[in-house]
């Protein structure tokens, strides 16, 4: 729903982390606050064992980044600068305010004071904290109004890198991102956070207003919103789309272990991600790098695969008098007379190039 706009809330959480880091740096940051999944639900009145909130995607631990986001503005300074950040996130598009929002988080802040006063009791706040305003300004953020394009074009400049692509401008540095999305990834969805990286594999962040960020690092981002809410607080729908996301494209976190994938990668067309894996088979045995071609070969590489000129890997590991990988392509069933495009063999290779021990074997197993 492109056009329609909303407050995001807790999807707010992020780019405040964001902001603390380019500030203060990690180590400052977490000082104040964890970077472990917490096990509890998002506006649980606990604290790890150290008396700091347990990350920073939680209520606890967004309260405490906004405690530390522009220490030295005022109320409207330290607001006017988030929006300013929100809007280069977005690609300079203007962001809007939701007072319905914030009315509603102040009327039913009680949670969100017993934690600030929780934390501070525990002396978890910065030297100086104002209480109050820092949870007003938590409720300010949480209202921040944007279309889901806007969130995912937010989301599409963390998943590169901090450059925002609708404008090329730098917002945050690489770095910033990077911690910004292992916490994303690990604690980003509520109670479903650990399912969520198991299944889907990819950093997010989800909000009560229905809402989801997703981000696909190197690829772009995307943003969801359906209100309808599971007991987590998440989307349900969103929730959906993501599993069939993951179904249909290689963008889980781990599904190019193997550099094969089943699924469709939108990043590379089939031709050439083939023609890469061919490549490869056929560098490694030019090199003689047995160790390589066993790992293709493992993953269900094609031993015939040929380039342009028809040249398999055991012309090239013949002409370069590798013994043992010719051994290795012998013994798992590869065509020993394959043929180029100028009809040589690998045994013909071999002989030409001075090594008639090995045309001499081939020929032994039946080749040409």
């Amino acid at each position: 729903m492109p056009d329609g706009t909303a407050g995001w809330q807790s999807c707010c959480k992020p780019v405040n982390y964001c902001l603390a880091l380019e500030e203060h740096g990690d180590d400052v940051v977490h000082r104040y606050v964890g970077r472990e999944p917490s096990g509890h639900g998002f506006n649980e009145l606990t604290l790890n064992r150290a008396g700091k909130p347990h990350n920073t995607m939680i209520n606890a631990g967004a309260i405490m980044c906004c405690s530390l986001v522009n220490l030295g503005g005022d109320m409207a300074d330290r607001f006017d600068h988030v929006i300013d950040r929100w809007s280069a996130l977005a690609g300079d598009t203007k962001i809007g305010f939701s007072n319905s929002v914030y009315l509603s988080e102040r009327a039913t802040a009680d949670r969100n004071f017993a934690l600030g006063y929780f934390m501070r009791e525990h002396n978890g706040f910065p030297e100086g904290t104002d209480l109050i305003a820092t949870l007003e300004f938590y409720f300010q953020c949480c209202s921040i109004e944007m279309n889901t394009e806007q969130l995912a074009v937010v989301a599409a400049t963390l998943a590169n890198g901090g450059v925002c692509p609708a404008t090329g401008k730098r917002i945050f540095h690489p770095k910033t991102v990077q911690h910004c999305l292992s916490l994303m990834y690990s604690c980003g969805m509520y109670d479903f956070s650990g399912e969520f990286a198991f299944s889907i594999g990819l950093p997010a962040k989800s909000g009560v207003s229905g809402a989801i960020m997703i981000v696909v690092p190197n690829v772009g981002g995307i943003c969801t919103w359906s209100p309808r809410l599971d007991k987590q607080g998440n989307s349900v729908r969103g929730i959906a789309f993501c599993k069939k996301l993951v179904e249909t494209f290689n963008f889980h976190n781990y599904d190019n272990l193997t550099g094969l994938s089943e699924k469709r990668d939108p990043r590379r067309d089939r031709i050439h991600a083939e023609a890469d894996v061919i490549v490869s088979l056929i560098w490694s045995a030019s090199k003689g790098d047995l160790t390589a071609i066993q790992r293709l070969y493992a993953f269900g590489v094609d031993l015939d695969g040929a380039d342009y000129d028809g040249r398999t890997p055991l012309h090239l590991a013949a002409s370069e008098g590798h013994r043992h990988v010719v051994d290795f392509f012998m013994n798992h069933g590869a065509n020993l007379s394959p043929r180029d495009r100028w009809g040589g063999t690998p045994a013909e290779d071999a002989r030409r190039h001075g090594h008639a021990e090995i045309a001499e074997l081939l020929e032994a197993r039946g080749a040409h």
